[in-house]
């Protein structure tokens, strides 16, 4: 049936306008900064069979993997009305355990059917595991920390008190991760009720169908988007630093095969999974590929399941893109999401002209601490993400101190985060000097400053520190980054990912990696010149 363009467009903004309510009212009552502060949650509507209709403006890494999260509850648990289902197993459609997914089925009046889900993704601070934050250089995924297969944690409505008592007792900070997951709770009954007064105003038919036809237009979109692109094969590689346990790169390889209105991204020629904390599982790479293929398009058109109706995705199970339990999956989700989406940004960039940036600083730069106090044996434990450089365009220089690609979050504000943690920030600016010079700059990164108040556990999973982010054209490459320990007089430097303890007063200083350059320095004036890949 011929859907009306008008009615499309409003029940697109309809339904957005859903998924970032959810959004709204999940920051709005949680209880950790990561969620309140940072905004590290994702919201997503669902049509009856678990495909994507409408997504909140939020994290690609969380937002590309979540209809595999769906898909596994819809297929092991028997949703009923007021139900919300709960998983984060990276090996059944969640990426790493701190990222805990919640899904809910919404009913039509009268049928015993789902007609909608909804669900959300927040990253949790602490999910137990070897290592304050959960996110150790670990080896195998039991010591990351809870791993959750899907299980009703509400059910017709209330809350499973021991099913929450059970995780409560698994973790560090048992008051601030019963705050997340209510509040987790909280936005799916805010996507309940809108699409609830939806189905009462519109009724079931007319929303199924401008469901399936966003669907359909996202799907058209993406085949024109593709057959603009110079058809072709077009291979590109790149590595991560290593895996926290040894100082060997790793390969992230991809093929990427253009054939009319249709891709194939191939990820064979990848590294083996590494015994660190680097691995990768499908949903990752699905994401990456999802998010890049849809920078293509004007932003305007609609994210939904049929992007990616015009793209194979292959990753070679056993590889750091595709790993097999029990792998420690960790960083996967943050730096190896990274890397694939450079790796997919340099192949397009020999099908896409100037449309392809260089390379952004490629790493999350994620810190995970944790100890007691500051009320005498209270235990804390944090997260976050540390932005970098934007790699400059054809167009403009890159942004500097910016969050890219598979992150999208913000940073906790000083005042935040001294207030509820024994930690002064000491420097918090920007890294001058470190964006690729060329045509046009790369944007510079980002230099914070942590002064520890009490002895603390931390984590660093960050990247780019021997590989520096390519530039393009003949655009020179940004600067990699840099961890440093400052303890009195001594300045140590720190490995790309590891875990110490900080003594009273020792200072942490995490340099971030600056943006690639794009084009040939001595062309500034004219048009970028063509030249090739650098640090490639």
């Amino acid at each position: 049936m011929r859907t009306d363009p008008i009615d499309l467009e409003l029940f697109r903004h309809l339904f957005c306008s859903i998924a970032e309510e959810m959004g709204a009212v999940l920051r709005k009552t949680a209880y950790s900064p990561n969620i309140k502060e940072r905004r590290d949650y994702s919201c997503a509507l669902y049509d009856a069979r678990g495909q994507t209709i409408a997504m909140g403006d939020h994290m690609p890494v969380h937002l590309g993997a979540m209809p595999l999260s769906v898909a596994e509850v819809v297929s092991s648990v028997g949703l009923a009305p007021g139900d919300v289902a709960i998983l984060n197993d990276p090996f059944r459609g969640g990426t790493h355990l701190p990222d805990i997914t919640a899904v809910a089925a919404v009913f039509a009046p009268g049928l015993r059917r789902p007609a909608f889900y909804v669900a959300n993704r927040a990253h949790h601070a602490d999910v137990g595991g070897m290592s304050p934050g959960s996110m150790p250089l670990a080896t195998e995924i039991y010591q990351e920390g809870l791993r959750i297969p899907p299980i009703l944690l509400r059910r017709r409505g209330r809350i499973d008190r021991p099913v929450l008592d059970l995780l409560l007792a698994n973790v560090r900070t048992p008051e601030e991760r019963e705050g997340d997951l209510l509040a987790q709770c909280m936005a799916i009954r805010r996507g309940e009720q809108r699409l609830e007064e939806m189905l009462t105003r519109y009724g079931l038919p007319r929303l199924h169908r401008n469901a399936a036809a966003l669907q359909n237009y996202s799907e058209r979109m993406m085949r024109a988007a593709i057959a603009r692109l110079r058809p072709g094969r077009y291979r590109f590689e790149d590595f991560l630093d290593g895996d926290g346990l040894g100082d060997s790169p790793l390969r992230i390889a991809v093929s990427i095969t253009l054939d009319g209105a249709q891709a194939r991204v191939d990820f064979t020629g990848s590294s083996p999974q590494a015994a660190g904390p680097v691995n990768a599982n499908y949903a990752v790479a699905l994401s990456a590929a999802a998010y890049v293929f849809r920078c293509l398009l004007p932003p305007e058109v609609p994210y939904t399941a049929g992007l990616l109706r015009p793209i194979e995705v292959v990753a070679p199970p056993g590889s750091i893109v595709n790993a097999q339990p029990p792998a420690a999956m960790a960083g996967g989700n943050v730096e190896t999401s990274q890397r694939i989406t450079d790796v997919l940004l340099g192949a397009l960039s020999r099908a896409a002209g100037d449309a392809i940036p260089a390379a952004s600083s490629g790493t999350m730069n994620n810190l995970t601490f944790g100890g007691r106090g500051p009320r005498p044996n209270t235990p804390f434990a944090y997260y976050e993400t540390i932005a970098g450089g934007m790699g400059a365009s054809a167009h403009s220089d890159g942004l500097d101190a910016t969050h890219t690609h598979m992150t999208n979050s913000w940073n906790t504000p000083i005042e935040a985060f001294e207030h509820q943690y024994p930690v002064r920030i000491r420097r918090y600016a920007i890294r001058s000097g470190s964006g690729g010079d060329g045509f046009h700059r790369g944007g510079n990164g980002i230099v914070r400053e942590f002064e520890f108040l009490a002895p603390t556990d931390i984590t660093i999973l960050s990247d780019r520190r021997s590989h520096a982010p390519y530039g393009l054209h003949g655009g020179e490459p940004g600067a990699p980054g840099r961890n440093l320990l400052l303890r009195g007089s001594r300045t140590l430097p720190l490995a790309a990912k590891t875990r110490f303890t900080a003594q009273r007063a020792d200072r942490l200083r995490i340099e971030t990696p600056g943006g690639g350059g794009y084009g040939v320095v001595h062309s500034r004036g004219r048009a970028p010149e063509a030249g090739p890949l650098r640090n490639v």
